[in-house]
């Protein structure tokens, strides 16, 4: 399955800038009590984006692991870059294609991550293969990402604006099933985790501002609903619509996000 997709950068910070503003859970401190990184271990984080899971295991280990973040994006490589030289960090942000081979050796590190990224790989086999191939023996491999159940009331309300089924997204639709499986085929052992975080919004308008940075993070999957910019802000006013008409009804908008963590030990 060819998955052509580029995650933008101001979608991504403004979607993780929401769920800490209005999330009830700490996904943090749920991947941080789940691998318990250790000082002395090395650590790569594929798909690292602006570098957050490399800073909380930096922070975790207190500066005691060996950690480099690899990512597609030189924009936000360069954010990565610029905090880690504002904090004083050593951490090694470089360029990394998870479509193509893992430029590191075998057997390199004792932990391989990836959270909200990996899942978009062009063949799975190749790529999990190849975090297989870094990790030492009974490495572990962290790999987060949505499940179907993931944002319910986000999805009904789209179909309630449009009277249209959902197109598939290729994190939900493939992480119970291709991906888990994928993974369980080359790892030892695999287990799936789950977390939940209820996000409540006061008002409509921050919700909106997470819808505009999902269809906008996802346009090349929405095409069945719109293509050109009049028929996406047409798109947003109906869904503005609806959402008001909850938010009238129930007096806040409650959106689950439901998060699976694959954990697999080579």
């Amino acid at each position: 399955m060819k998955i052509n997709y580029q995650e933008t950068s101001r979608d991504l910070l403004t979607r993780i800038d929401i769920h800490e503003k209005y999330g009830s859970a700490n996904i943090d401190q749920w991947t941080n009590d789940l691998l318990k990184p250790q000082a002395g271990m090395s650590i790569l984080d594929v798909g690292c984006g602006a570098g957050k899971l490399c800073f909380l295991f930096n922070d975790y280990t207190k500066g005691g692991a060996k950690i480099t973040g690899g990512d597609f994006s030189e924009e936000l490589l360069d954010k990565a870059r610029e905090k880690n030289k504002q904090l004083g960090t050593a951490i090694d942000f470089r360029f990394l294609d998870f479509n193509k081979p893992f430029k590191f050796a075998d057997n390199t590190f004792d932990l391989c991550t990836s959270a909200f990224a990996i899942y978009y790989a062009s063949n799975l086999d190749f790529t999990f293969g190849e975090a297989h191939r870094v990790l030492k023996p009974g490495g572990r491999l962290f790999v987060s990402g949505p499940l179907p159940e993931n944002k319910k009331m986000f999805y009904d309300i789209i179909k309630e604006a449009t009277n249209k089924p959902i197109p598939p997204m290729p994190g939900s639709s493939r992480f119970k099933g291709d991906i888990f499986n994928t993974i369980s085929k080359i790892f030892a052992k695999t287990e799936l985790h789950v977390f939940e975080n209820s996000l409540t919004f006061p008002e409509v308008a921050p919700f909106m501002d997470y819808v505009r940075a999902s269809l906008s993070e996802d346009r090349k999957l929405w095409t069945s609903m719109f293509n050109s910019h009049q028929e996406y802000e047409a798109l947003i006013k109906k869904i503005e619509e609806v959402a008001t008409r909850r938010f009238k009804r129930d007096g806040k908008l409650v959106m689950t996000k439901v998060v699976g963590g694959i954990l697999a030990t080579k």
